[in-house]
């Protein structure tokens, strides 16, 4: 049964229950109430679709200048209500209609969870693709990486609009990211309630980046607290954006506990919403991952094309694997070692209904002879130094380590005397010192630096033992700042530079790194990259 508008209008203040589901009309607004244990009731304004009101156990959560809402708020949408009965239970649906985008909230029996869901046929005209809620800093101060996106009182500002000082720390609301194969849930909480983004199943499938971007979860600040799901941004963005449908997800009120991230979404099977595609018209994709030592990596597959992504950890013991449910389509499968891309393979059919076996093999291979290798071939800047700290601060904050200059030697050094990052104006040349013997010296041999992200076109350059490398290319640019904002992740550049023979000395040697590039810049947001691992072999 659907409500016009004009009805509502007529009806004037009129309630329609369904057994604990309640949804209450104005002329300006809809409240839907689920009388559940945990009392919960949110309005919705009927011209904007903002979020105007949240009430959880009996208080108001919601920030009242401004609403929650998807992008930047719709501004105008059409928006309507419909009660709904789905396999024996009561659900109440607000859709909010825009040209290009339909947005989704559904409440059902009893249950004080806000689920949503999100079509788009176009990016947002109105800002970013995302839902954002503004709660009540009160009654939700917390965030879940210990407060490293809490920007409330901040004294100064570091860098742009986003990262502040607070309390001597460097905060900024990108330091709350977690990679999207790992975030499910993502909170808010206080003394007497927490509020989750749950993204669970295949919600992600119609964003944007792979199992490892990253995106903005949460900021508490001086008047609200926020908490965000991004769909997709340009930030750090290395792949066209998605349309269709994204979700369904939810914000998910409890007095304590996290949510599972395992929320049953299959009654949107029945909300009748654009762009919704049940179990039943999904495939499958199984197989074994090989070539990666199991013991020392986790192993990720990831299948893709221009409507859908989808990933997968393989079994940690078999590299056996089985993806989620799909939808049908043509596929591009791709095999991580961590992070560290090691095989791709196209023109995987995914069917309605059906499973395709498909195996797949690393094709990455170590060198006969390593002379030596500084950090490890993972898609990460793992165990260089500032690593550790990179995801929740700012590179300026004191409680990082000393970016250098510094030269590491090999055999004494420690993995964390190198740097993550080299940034042409802070710390290079990086210098490494290492000693051969007259047969590891002998013969031409590769220095390689593999990187996970760079900035400003900055690329490395090399100088071994006094003679300078040829400069390379310059890499794809992502126009977005990077590691200042807790980004390491772009294109995964891997540079090689050749050393004739003669090019190595019985004894000691010396390898400096620096950054070229033709952008300009200041400090840490000078040219830069990120490293994954730095390798002399023949």
């Amino acid at each position: 049964m659907k409500f016009s508008s004009a009805l509502w209008t007529v009806v004037g203040l009129f309630a329609l229950k369904s057994e604990a589901v309640t949804l209450t009309s104005t002329s300006s607004t809809y409240t839907v109430s689920a009388d559940s244990t945990n009392a919960f009731q949110f309005t919705v304004s009927r011209t904007s679709c903002d979020i105007t009101s949240i009430k959880y156990l009996g208080s108001e959560v919601q920030y009242p200048s401004t609403g929650s809402h998807i992008a930047s708020g719709l501004g105008t949408a059409t928006v309507t209500a419909t009660s709904i009965t789905y396999s024996g239970t009561n659900y109440i649906k607000i859709a909010c209609d825009t040209s290009t985008l339909s947005h989704y909230y559904v409440i059902k029996d009893g249950d004080s969870t806000l689920h949503m869901a999100t079509y788009t046929t176009a990016e947002p005209s109105i800002g970013e693709l995302r839902w954002v809620g503004r709660l009540n800093s009160a009654l939700l101060p917390n965030d879940d990486v210990s407060q490293a996106s809490d920007v409330s009182g901040a004294t100064s500002t570091v860098e742009g609009s986003d990262v502040f000082v607070v309390g001597g720390q460097t905060r900024s609301k990108f330091y709350s990211s977690q990679r999207f194969i790992d975030d499910k849930v993502h909170c808010l909480s206080g003394s007497t309630m927490k509020a989750c983004m749950v993204i669970p199943g295949v919600a992600y499938e119609g964003s944007s980046g792979g199992p490892f971007f990253r995106d903005i979860n949460t900021n508490p600040g001086d008047s609200y607290n926020t908490i965000y799901w991004y769909m997709n941004s340009g930030h750090v963005q290395t792949e066209s954006y998605r349309m269709g449908l994204h979700g369904p997800y939810a914000l998910v009120f409890s007095r304590s506990g996290t949510p599972s991230a395992n929320l049953d979404t299959s009654f949107w099977a029945g909300m009748s919403i654009t762009g919704y595609v049940a179990t039943s018209g999904r495939g499958y994709v199984n197989g074994k991952a090989t070539g990666v030592a199991l013991a020392t990596y986790p192993v990720v597959l990831h299948w893709y094309n221009s409507v859908a992504q989808y990933w997968v950890y393989a079994d940690s013991s078999t590299g056996n694997f089985a993806s989620p449910a799909m939808k049908p389509g043509t596929y591009t499968m791709v095999l991580y070692q961590d992070e560290f891309k090691v095989a791709t393979t196209t023109g995987v059919v995914v069917t309605a209904g059906a499973t395709t076996t498909k195996n797949i093999a690393s094709t990455w291979s170590m060198p006969a002879t390593t002379l030596f290798q500084i950090g490890d071939w993972d898609g990460q800047p793992t165990g260089f130094r500032n690593a550790d700290k990179q995801l929740r601060m700012h590179p300026s904050d004191s409680r990082m380590s000393s970016w250098g200059p510094l030269t590491y030697t090999v055999g004494s050094s420690s993995v964390s005397d190198f740097p993550m990052a080299a940034f042409k104006d802070v710390n290079t040349p990086i210098t490494i010192a290492f000693t051969l013997t007259a047969a590891q010296a002998s013969g031409a041999a590769t220095f390689r630096i593999g990187t996970t992200l760079s900035f400003a076109g900055g690329r490395p350059t090399v100088s071994i033992n006094g003679k300078a490398g040829t400069t390379p290319a310059a890499p794809t640019t992502i126009d977005s700042r990077g590691v200042t904002r807790g980004a390491y992740r772009g294109w995964g550049d891997i540079y090689d530079f050749p050393i004739a023979s003669g090019g190595l000395v019985t004894g000691s040697n010396t390898i400096t790194i620096s950054i070229a590039s033709g952008s300009s810049g200041t400090t840490y947001l000078s040219p830069n990259v990120i490293f994954d691992a730095i390798h002399l072999f023949r």
